[in-house]
């Protein structure tokens, strides 16, 4: 590789040089951007270290862009609430009146006494009630959107959560099916040495074969998921971050929501607090409906000019909606607002029962697999190993066939692929619990039963 000097003693890497070969600089300057460029680069491509759950939650928040988008409504209410406080831009008005068109003074402006040249200004005056209610109707959908912006974040790290569980659980299956494989290979070893020996029939490295491209197939598929729970990972995290190991296990024996503060929790629920950010929007606009019954007026002045022989003109002038129907226009504009209102606020109780039985459905699952993995670890898991222990021991001996070391090892692998799936299912139930609601309106965290299985 050629080598260029960038620098002297005395001077910066990428001084330009006082020398005859003032050529080669242009050379000189391409070569320290470029490796200024390439440093910087592999700097921001070097591979970040294991990824946590936390640092997953706060990759997904920074590269999510539908916080982005909501962070633009709620900033568009906002200046929209700014600018229906002030009255309306006054309108300049240019008219030419009674223009002759024929006759010897056709199209003139100053021989007809009557042409007049006008020029006026008229501006539409609205009570600062009625600029008051407009603005609280734009402040109370910028509410909606800083609700909305919540209700993501919720959602967001709800399932970046659940999609950075399933990816652990799916690669320990791997690695559980992995080293499976690999006892079961040591078994076909067994077997061809027994048959070679004369103590083994050759169906027995058959059947240990046979025993080993299940657990491949297994392997296949458990591998295929562990792609498909990358891929949804990448969806919140970015497919560099998503392809790096996993590390750290939250303890998913314990919740931040407690069970008797479940009903006052609800109401931070971020879908109960959209719902309510609309009934407040819908009151706004009833308000307004209100205020509407108040008409604005309309002021104009105007300064026409006639010919030099006459004298010039002012006028000014006064315009106001005669409301003569209210009772069929702005009355009933007013009670559909109200209407409106009790629709929200129906809509919201409904919600708020319906996620509350959810809630209490999703607490009593948890609970119910949290004991079911302590029967796993206490009895089913231990059962499962003592079996295989005691039929690998009788087939050693000789006194047991190689079927039932086959049938204990499958049966034990199935048992710990089971206790993984329920482990999966209780997590996915722990996250949807622990992230339910927004950051900073979690409660104190309670364990979920007296006993529950280590993680």
């Amino acid at each position: 590789m050629e080598h260029f000097p960038v620098g002297a003693p005395g001077r910066a890497p990428c001084e330009p040089l006082r020398s005859p070969h003032a050529a080669a600089l242009p050379k000189l300057a391409a070569v320290c951007l470029a490796a200024a460029f390439l440093g910087s680069a592999a700097a921001q491509t070097a591979p970040p270290g294991p990824l946590t759950l936390e640092r997953a939650l706060h990759a997904a928040q920074e590269r999510s862009q539908a916080l982005v988008a909501q962070d633009a409504a709620a900033a568009a209410a906002r200046d929209m609430g700014v600018a229906a406080r002030q009255l309306p831009d006054p309108m300049l008005s240019v008219n030419v009146t009674n223009l002759p068109v024929d006759g010897p003074d056709r199209f003139s402006l100053t021989r007809d006494f009557m042409t007049m040249r006008s020029i006026g200004v008229m501006q539409t005056i609205s009570a600062r009630d009625k600029r008051q209610a407009r603005a609280e109707r734009y402040e109370r959908e910028a509410d909606v959107a800083r609700e909305a912006r919540a209700l993501q974040l919720t959602e967001l790290r709800r399932a970046t959560a659940q999609a950075w569980l399933e990816r652990c659980y799916r690669q320990r299956m791997v690695e559980l099916l992995q080293t499976q494989r690999d006892e079961a290979r040591l078994q076909i070893e067994a077997a061809d040495a027994a048959y070679r020996a004369g103590r083994g029939p050759q169906a027995d490295v058959f059947m240990a074969r046979s025993a080993v491209a299940q657990i491949e197939d297994r392997l296949q598929q458990a591998e295929s998921a562990v792609a498909n729970a990358t891929a949804d990972l990448a969806r919140w995290v970015g497919a560099d971050l998503a392809r790096q190991p996993l590390a750290g296990s939250p303890a998913i024996m314990r919740l931040q929501l407690q069970d008797h503060a479940l009903e006052g929790a609800l109401e931070s629920h971020p879908e109960l607090a959209v719902m309510a950010a609309k009934e407040a929007v819908a009151r706004a606009q009833a308000e307004m409906a209100r205020q509407d019954k108040r008409p604005d007026w309309n002021v104009e002045l105007m300064y026409s000019q006639r010919g030099p022989a006459y004298s010039n003109m002012v006028s000014l002038g006064v315009s106001v909606p005669l409301l003569w129907n209210q009772k069929n226009l702005q009355e009933r504009e007013v009670a559909a607002r109200l209407a409106m209102v009790e629709q929200m606020r129906a809509e919201r109780e409904e919600m708020r029962r319906a996620h509350l039985a959810e809630v209490r459905r999703w607490q009593q699952s948890w609970r119910s697999n949290l004991q079911r993995l302590a029967l796993y670890d206490a009895s089913l898991m231990l059962l499962a190993a003592e079996r295989t222990r005691a039929a690998l021991a009788a087939y050693r001996g000789g006194t047991g066939p190689l079927a039932a070391v086959l049938d204990a090892r499958r049966m034990d692998i199935d048992t710990r692929m089971e206790r993984l799936n329920l482990e999966m299912d209780t997590a996915a139930l722990w996250a949807r619990l622990e992230y339910l609601l927004p950051p900073g309106h979690q409660h104190a965290a309670t364990p979920a039963t007296d006993r529950s299985p280590e993680q």
